[in-house]
């Protein structure tokens, strides 16, 4: 068994026109993890367990009114050849970004399109192998079926189920140190290297507003009914780097089958699906005194005749001093958020990484 401890420190400010400047301080992150292999090697498992109060929070009926405590609880079985079977809570197979562990992040956090879009984690199972089309060029797929209404459910299956598929191509070979799911190029790669993955999600009779993330559907103010619609999610993405150069690249699209939740009656509940697309487009430059500057463009555009709510850009500006790689690590970013209808943002946050 190994153990891990990690953490990080935050303290961020924001300005808004015609609003009051808000700071906080706060850890962001405080999480303690377990991974081994139990009787064989071939047999791992893995649990992180989240302390601080954002990792906790999330308490409802649909958590028996407690709080979240655990993030991934999963059994990794690799019972033939290049075939490994997951099971438990861990992450679903969606955007790269959100696969990519909060602790090896180029920026301080992660993108508006992870926050609108990702489908996160949540409880079943996932069949994963990989193959060698040539000497160097590799493919890894996934497959996995899940409860489909996120983390620490206890209520049960209250829609239907959620099933994801991820394919990947890597024609340049393996990244150092899985580098293809961490940000910035730490190991430098000698060689160029290119990873490019999709992804397809679909949610059964979903009941909350982002598949299994966001808010449940009630319908006719009555407890225990909801309304269900399907809802895909495409995710398609890049991973790029060469000699202290890093490239990320993602797309989002959610779609659903009936976007409007509707009450026995016919009528609007006030609740719908959050559709539209997303673009994150990101690039560093790790300097020989392992400084590195990065930029981050986002472009939210949710569909405003369902939600709404106006298209968004989000322009970041990021610089980290990387102390013992992503183990220990200082970083700050500037954000400019600009919405259409002409309310913008500014944000700044500093962050001190630890973890082992």
């Amino acid at each position: 068994m190994k153990v891990g401890l990690r953490m990080q420190l935050r303290g961020s400010s924001t300005w808004e026109e015609n609003e009051k400047s808000e700071a906080k301080f706060l850890a962001r992150r405080a999480r303690l993890k377990f991974d081994g292999y139990a009787y064989s090697p071939k047999l791992k498992y893995k649990i992180e367990l989240g302390l601080s109060n954002r990792d906790l929070s999330g308490a409802s009926q649909y958590t028996s009114n407690a709080p979240r405590y655990i993030l991934d609880a999963v059994l990794q079985w690799n019972f033939y050849q290049n075939f490994e079977l997951w099971f438990g809570q861990t992450k679903l197979p969606g955007n790269r970004e959100r696969v990519i562990s909060s602790g090896n992040l180029q920026q301080v956090d992660r993108s508006l399109l992870n926050r609108r879009f990702t489908i996160d984690r949540d409880f079943g199972f996932q069949l994963r192998h990989h193959f060698k089309l040539t000497d160097t060029f590799v493919i890894k797929e996934i497959i996995s079926i899940a409860q489909g209404e996120g983390r620490n459910i206890t209520t049960g299956n209250l829609g239907g189920h959620q099933y994801t598929g991820r394919i990947e191509f890597l024609p340049f070979g393996n990244f150092s140190s899985k580098g293809d799911y961490k940000g910035s190029d730490l190991k430098r790669e000698a060689q160029p290297k290119l990873a490019i993955g999709v992804s397809y999600d679909h949610n059964n009779n979903a009941v909350k507003t982002r598949s299994n993330q966001g808010s449940y559907m009630t319908i006719d103010g009555v407890e225990n009914a909801y309304f269900e619609t399907n809802i895909n999610t495409v995710f398609v993405d890049a991973m790029f780097k060469y000699d202290g150069i890093s490239l990320m690249a993602e797309y989002s699209d959610r779609t659903a089958s009936d976007a409007f939740a509707k009450n026995s009656d016919g009528s609007l509940t006030g609740d719908a699906v959050q559709v539209g697309n997303g673009l994150n487009l990101q690039m560093g430059y790790l300097f020989n005194n392992d400084i590195e500057l990065s930029g981050r463009y986002t472009h939210i555009e949710l569909d405003k005749t369902v939600t709404g709510k106006n298209p968004e850009s989000q322009y970041t500006l990021g610089l980290s001093k990387y102390i013992v790689g992503h183990k220990l690590k200082i970083q700050t970013d500037i954000s400019h958020l600009e919405v259409t209808d002409g309310s913008n943002k500014l944000m700044y946050r500093l962050q001190v990484d630890i973890h082992f």
